[in-house]
């Protein structure tokens, strides 16, 4: 148990989340005959959901702040049937139509904050009256009817990776995506290590970092095979490259930049942080402009995928996103959440969605599922908290600070849990 705790970083329960998305995984793939776990059905599971992860991406830093965006369907339907008609009666170049569509959703982002950060009215109801508002914009413009978009669009929904170069027996698109990601996460753990070194901090030992190695090794390349070997003229998606794309960005911005450490203070004390000189308006204003324009993104994207824009498109989805971001380790109250968190969180829906279509329960049964998942996982993180236990998202942003961090910092956030544990945990 204590090489496994080494291995794992100290606590196996900041895992939990990924072994329950591992568990699903293996239970359906038997309970459907194998049906789950193949090529064909994993790129399904990323083009059909890329959309919802990446409105997870932002809703878990709206969460953060304390606040939460039920507009984010509604803007991305505006977004979509603009862009639509805008390329099919103007006749804009693709590219033209995918700024277009970032900009108004940057100006529905800006409208929203304002109202947020420098009127003071909650975002709850903001976001209310974006959903009314938008959703009824997306119907009068598109008079409710489907509006196609050309071919070149539809890549940024459904595509996958070109072919290219001998034949290796998988698409070499993939392939060099594998290998190249097997180099970064190689690299990453070396540097990390390099890291504690540096500032006299507690350093695994060196197995330690050589069977993580081979352990992420093996994983993406049991991933790079799964995805490259499919059908002729499927590879890894492009939705998912997007995908990992906003990931990386998003996790960069929320972990090592002022303006994430901003979004968890202003989340964690409001009060404090305006005390510490945090613009908490402009913060707030950041969070909610961020949403829509990855609110864009995700109408952009699944319009790509149906091949058209319809009156019907982002209903439910600001629930999928809220229910990802919650099941990865959110905290109601604000100040806790992670983008990698969210993406598993989603990830597990996804699965229990697409697990229960493949063993035919209906709607109403999956409906019943998702929402005792999302209780539970609630219920998790409230329970490990009343326990005096960091949740989950907590210990696993915790372990990340404990190496990044210098001594004085170390300090600095010790002597802040002992003034506040509770905001702290």
């Amino acid at each position: 148990m204590e090489a496994l705790k080494k291995l794992f970083g100290g606590s196996l329960r900041q895992f939990g989340m990924l072994f329950v998305l591992v568990a699903l995984a293996i239970f359906f793939h038997l309970m459907t005959g194998g049906l789950v776990i193949t090529p064909t059905n994993l790129m399904n599971l990323i083009n059909g959901n890329s959309y919802v992860l990446v409105l997870a991406i932002g809703m878990v830093m709206v969460i953060v702040i304390g606040h939460i965006d039920l507009a984010v369907g509604s803007v991305a339907a505006f977004v979509g049937i603009v862009v639509a008609i805008a390329m099919r009666d103007w006749g804009i170049p693709w590219w033209a139509g995918v700024l277009l569509g970032l900009a108004i959703g940057a100006l529905c982002g800006a409208w929203q904050g304002f109202w947020v950060a420098y009127m003071g009215i909650p975002g709850f109801i903001v976001t209310l009256a974006g959903y009314m508002f938008f959703r009824g914009a997306n119907q009068f413009i598109g008079k409710s009817l489907t509006v196609p978009v050309p071919k070149d669009f539809q890549y940024l929904g459904a595509g996958y990776l070109p072919e290219w170069g001998p034949n290796t027996g998988m698409n070499n698109s993939t392939l060099l995506l594998g290998l190249i990601t097997i180099a970064v996460l190689v690299w990453m753990q070396l540097r990390n290590r390099r890291a504690l070194i540096k500032v006299n901090a507690e350093v695994p030992p060196f197995w330690v970092t050589i069977v993580r190695i081979a352990l992420l090794a093996v994983v993406v390349g049991w991933l790079t095979w799964m995805f490259g070997s499919g059908r002729p003229g499927t590879s890894f998606p492009v939705p998912g490259l997007i995908l990992a794309a906003l990931v990386i960005l998003y996790t960069f911005v929320t972990q090592r930049t002022v303006t994430g450490r901003h979004i968890y203070a202003v989340g964690g004390n409001r009060l404090a942080a305006e005390l510490s000189g945090v613009n908490t308006r402009r913060t707030y204003f950041l969070v909610m402009l961020n949403m829509s324009v990855l609110a864009a993104f995700a109408g952009i994207m699944f319009v790509g995928r149906s091949t058209a824009s319809g009156p019907f498109d982002g209903v439910g989805w600001e629930l999928d996103a809220i229910a990802a971001v919650f099941i990865g380790g959110a905290a109601v109250s604000g100040g806790v959440g992670t983008v990698i968190g969210s993406i598993i969180g989603g990830l597990v829906m996804a699965v229990l969605n697409n697990g229960l279509q493949l063993m035919s329960a209906g709607s109403d049964v999956t409906q019943m599922i998702k929402g005792l998942v999302l209780l539970a996982a609630v219920a998790l993180d409230v329970w490990q908290k009343r326990q005096g236990k960091a949740s989950i998202t907590g210990m696993f942003a915790r372990n990340k600070e404990a190496a990044t961090t210098t001594p004085a910092e170390a300090g600095l956030l010790e002597e802040q849990a002992g003034a506040n544990p509770t905001e702290m945990r």
